[in-house]
């Protein structure tokens, strides 16, 4: 449901426009200026867009605890639970001062913002409709909510910004946990299966390639259901020669692509190797949570200096899921295995995280400040809004103009941000855009 605040300077009609959206009369509507004090709510079915629309006081300032200060105290707590802003003004009026302090605080806010002059019935509002260009939010929408005039424009105005691509997912605690365990021929991916179930479910042993079948087994850890997947060892696609070895590969795809977490085995002894970065490099594409566990660290003389070394090595080598966990194991003696759990059972907390829509906005208005995208041939590229389409994996859609020229750059500098500012460690990022439409193009 998309949340929309009403927002401008007293007396430009916010009341009626909301008794319009909400299609009922619950706010008061009265010629007076500074009717509505307190922000009123209401659930709507805008042309089949579900919308929570608040009513907001002027924007009005006064001496400290005065009571138009303590309104705007109101109208700004209203804008923290807002996914995007109607900022209206007085079309017949023109733009007032009252209006650019408005459009100056909005601007600070970082949400989205969706210009519309009211009162927009006569050809006397022509004039202020054009002013509205300089208050900086693009093409206004010419509303008349006294006589229901451009609200078919202002749904399609409001629908780019509601998350209708929100798939709906199970809970995250309904289901066992899909957990597969890959690597190279040889690092320990069947001993560590079998240490986690305390039995001997899957053979071992120093030959490499033993595991052929992706083998499944049940498990509990602390109450929750884990189906664990244990797979055949994944050699450089150039030494892949025999049928019953790609066959076996083959499982191995089908059991990442299966699994909500990924448990990537190295050898303590030969960490990062190539084949190793191909790997994770696949999980990230399949858009999986993963862990890395180097095993055999029992052999390991260094013990934690090494460990902060290995993590230093994780973080350079694998930019794309900067901060996944590196836990130190052992499935010959168990060393580690309490850590690992902890490490998936945090790794999936992320991979499912979501990021409300408000604090994205004002995250995506800081990064921009810090660093705007590039101009292609001259013209700026221009972002205005994001929104989290959905989680498994973090997935980001971006709206703004020019967006298939966004340089990939830019975009792994915006997933850096993103890491940082909502804590969403070594979990892969997703992003799609959506450029909106250009008026002008007919």
């Amino acid at each position: 449901m998309l949340t929309v605040a009403i927002v401008g300077r007293p007396n430009v009609g916010k009341s009626t426009v909301f008794n319009r959206l909400a299609g009922k009369n619950l706010a008061i509507v009265d010629n007076t200026p500074g009717v509505t004090r307190d922000w009123v709510q209401a659930e709507s079915d805008f042309g089949g867009l579900a919308l929570r629309i608040i009513d907001t006081a002027g924007f009005e300032g006064g001496p400290a605890k005065s009571l138009q200060a303590r309104m705007l105290v109101q109208t700004k707590a209203a804008l923290s639970q807002a996914d995007v802003c109607l900022f209206l003004i007085d079309a017949r009026a023109g733009v007032t001062p009252g209006d650019e302090i408005v459009a100056q605080a909005l601007r600070k806010g970082g949400l989205p913002v969706v210009l519309a002059a009211n009162k927009s019935e006569s050809r006397a509002a022509l004039a202020g409709q054009n002013e509205a260009y300089a208050l900086g939010f693009g093409e206004p929408i010419a509303l008349s909510a006294e006589h229901g005039l451009g609200f078919a424009e202002l749904r399609n105005a409001l629908t780019p910004f509601a998350q209708e691509d929100v798939e709906p997912e199970e809970s995250s605690t309904a289901r066992p946990l899909r957990l597969a365990i890959i690597g190279r021929p040889n690092v320990g991916k069947s001993s560590l299966l079998n240490r986690l179930l305390g039995e001997e479910r899957t053979l071992t042993g120093p030959e490499a390639g033993i595991t052929r079948d992706a083998v499944a087994a049940s498990w509990q850890w602390q109450g929750r259901e884990i189906l664990l997947h244990d797979t055949a060892g994944l050699r450089k696609k150039a030494r892949i020669d025999q049928r019953l070895e790609k066959l076996s590969v083959d499982s191995t795809l089908n059991a990442i692509r299966f699994a909500d977490c990924v448990i990537l085995v190295m050898d303590c002894g030969q960490p990062f190797e190539k084949q190793d970065l191909t790997i994770a490099a696949l999980v990230a594409r399949e858009g999986r949570a993963l862990v890395v566990a180097v095993n055999k660290w029992d052999l390991m003389k260094e013990g934690a200096s090494k460990a902060k070394e290995l993590q230093s090595d994780l973080d350079r080598l694998l930019p794309q899921v900067a901060g996944t966990p590196l836990i130190a194991i052992s499935a010959k003696t168990g060393e580690g295995m309490e850590h690992l759990m902890l490490a998936i059972a945090g790794a999936e907390q992320v991979w499912n995280k979501r990021v409300p829509t408000a604090e994205l906005n004002r995250f995506l208005h800081q990064a921009l400040q810090r660093h705007p995208p590039p101009a292609i041939k001259g013209r700026r590229i221009r972002l205005r809004y994001m929104t989290q389409a959905k989680a498994r994996p973090p997935t980001f859609v971006l709206f703004g103009n020019q967006l298939k020229a966004l340089p990939e750059s830019y975009l792994r500098y915006l997933a850096h941000g993103l890491r940082e500012a909502f804590e969403l460690p070594g979990t892969p990022i997703r992003f799609n855009t959506r450029t909106t439409h250009n008026p002008y193009t007919e």
